[in-house]
């Protein structure tokens, strides 16, 4: 009988720096390399999660056309796209998964990640380099190395495949070191050539503020990576008759992403402002603090309070949200509202309830209304 898999940390260095391996990555290496003029921000890859992409086997034949039509994209990342089209649906679904946890992790802000209707997908808010943006940036790029990294164990992506990570070696002799994980080797890797794409094929004057947004841009993207590597769990399996676990299968396995999100949010809350320096280096603005490291999050603006709609900073305000009146935090209403106030209307909501186990084997509710209170920022 097989047991449910348990988990016991995964003790591991972070993979070899890209290039990754192979001569499809080297010629995009030397593409993005000759890939030196400025990209407009207003459009973002993060648009592939708004768009639906087609599966690998449904491209038409040669890639180059569907790249090209592909919103968002830097010429750098066309060119990725063009030598691996397949992986273009999980950049997408990654994409997805980062906007979905996003907005949960600020589901109670007055900034809940929104998104708008173009190819910026959240805005000019995006333009400011904010302990938001960064925040964004990095689960942006920890979703694309989530999504790579399970693609590749699914057998979805012809140029991987499980991981060959090597057996830890704190894990007992008489565990089997197998079964199929997830690659997050590859995952990391890729995610590195193709999200930072962007950044690295602008050219920027040493010590300009779009310098410091670029090197901004690239930690936080590399923070997001090194999340989803470092929670990155052994999993394993018991088999033996009746349960009794006499045998123990062990992979490498992702951790859930809900985790690398609030992994993240606790870097949003300890990020480090940064200015630029003359040299062309990001540096503490205040001193007294230690460096950050490439697990952090960085910022190089301060955030607007968000409490209004502002064309400018993108800011959609916070009239219309829900608030809790008796929450003193970020989410109750003298700070969500701004000290505008609020209206209380009344909600009905339908729940389950007087829930009883019938054997065997199924659970019966019934439904109950009740009717809430709930308040709304002016």
């Amino acid at each position: 009988m097989q047991g449910a898999p348990s988990r016991r940390p995964a003790r591991r260095g972070l993979p070899p720096q890209p290039t990754m391996a192979g001569p499809r990555l080297a010629l995009a290496a030397a593409l993005l390399c000759s890939c030196t003029s400025p990209v407009a921000d207003a459009n973002s890859w993060w648009s592939l999660a708004m768009n639906p992409i087609q599966r690998p086997e449904m491209y038409i034949i040669g890639a180059q056309p569907v790249c090209s039509q592909l919103p968002g994209l830097s010429p750098g990342q066309r060119k990725l796209c063009q030598l691996y089209q397949e992986h273009m649906v999980f950049i997408g679904e990654g994409a997805r998964s980062a906007i979905k946890e996003c907005q949960y992790q600020f589901r109670q802000r007055r900034w809940n990640c929104s998104t708008v209707d173009n190819t910026s997908v959240f805005g000019r808010v995006m333009k400011i380099g904010s302990r938001e943006t960064a925040f964004t940036y990095a689960v942006s790029a920890a979703g694309v190395v989530n999504a790579i990294s399970r693609a590749c164990r699914e057998g979805e992506l012809s140029s991987c495949g499980c991981s060959r990570a090597a057996r830890p070696k704190d894990l007992p002799r008489d565990w089997l070191w197998g079964g199929c994980g997830d690659n997050v080797d590859y995952g990391y890797r890729f995610a590195k050539e193709f999200v930072d794409a962007k950044e690295r094929e602008k050219n920027y004057a040493r010590g300009s503020e779009e310098q410091a947004r670029m090197l901004m841009n690239l930690q936080n993207n590399e923070a997001g990576r090194r999340a989803v590597y470092k929670l990155a769990d052994v999993a394993c399996k018991c088999h033996g008759v009746s349960g009794s676990c006499s045998l123990k299968t062990c992979w490498l396995q992702l951790a859930d992403f809900r985790k690398v999100g609030d992994l993240l949010k606790e870097k949003y809350d300890s990020a480090a402002a940064m200015r630029i320096s003359r040299k062309g280096k990001l540096e503490l603005v205040n001193n007294r603090f230690n460096m950050p490291t490439q697990e952090d999050l960085v910022y190089v603006d301060p955030s607007p309070d968000y409490c209004l709609p502002n064309e400018t900073t993108g800011s959609l305000g916070t009239q219309g949200r829900l608030c809790n009146k008796s929450s003193e935090g970020m989410d109750g209403c003298e700070l969500m509202c701004c000290g505008r106030g609020y209206d209380q209307f009344k909600s009905v909501q339908v729940e389950r309830c007087h829930c009883k186990f019938h054997w065997c084997c199924y659970v019966k509710c019934k439904k109950c209304t009740e009717i809430v209170d709930q308040y709304v920022c002016k």
